[in-house]
């Protein structure tokens, strides 16, 4: 895997991937400045949210689940002094579908959060991180 981040100007950065996907990330530079977009530490909890939700849809899907919409809802905390990484991290995922069986949208979760999801095992090195769901029925 590889990517690329570079400097525009005061503390704004453009990443991007190896097929050319890129996304504006950074803080004001100045107090009246807007945000350029998430800091690198968002998009690292946008990113486990990803990780996990997406193996939550995989998981979901083989189990023969009609899954419409799968939406995770992020809320972390981070140490108060330097580095300052996540010490807790709690995902509400709101699962969407037709007759979804609860008992496999929570093992679904489980098997992401314990087996699948490599953001989600990183993150647990310095953070508690938690689950819990609700479904929708569409």
């Amino acid at each position: 895997m590889k990517a690329r981040v570079a400097w525009l100007e005061e503390r704004t950065f453009v990443g991007q991937n190896a097929s050319g996907h890129s996304i504006v990330l950074g803080r004001p530079g100045a107090e009246d400045r807007p945000e350029p977009g998430p800091s690198p530490m968002e998009l690292v909890l946008i990113g486990t949210g990803g990780c996990s939700a997406y193996d939550v849809v995989l998981i979901l899907e083989k189990g023969r689940q009609t899954v419409t919409g799968c939406e995770v809802l992020l809320d972390a905390d981070r140490a108060d002094s330097d580095p300052r990484v996540f010490t807790r991290i709690h995902m509400h995922f709101r699962v969407s579908g037709r007759n979804l069986d609860p008992a496999k949208v929570k093992r679904a979760i489980e098997l992401s959060a314990e087996k699948y999801c490599s953001a989600s095992a990183m993150m647990a090195k310095t953070a508690t991180v938690t689950h819990d769901f609700e479904l929708i029925e569409d």
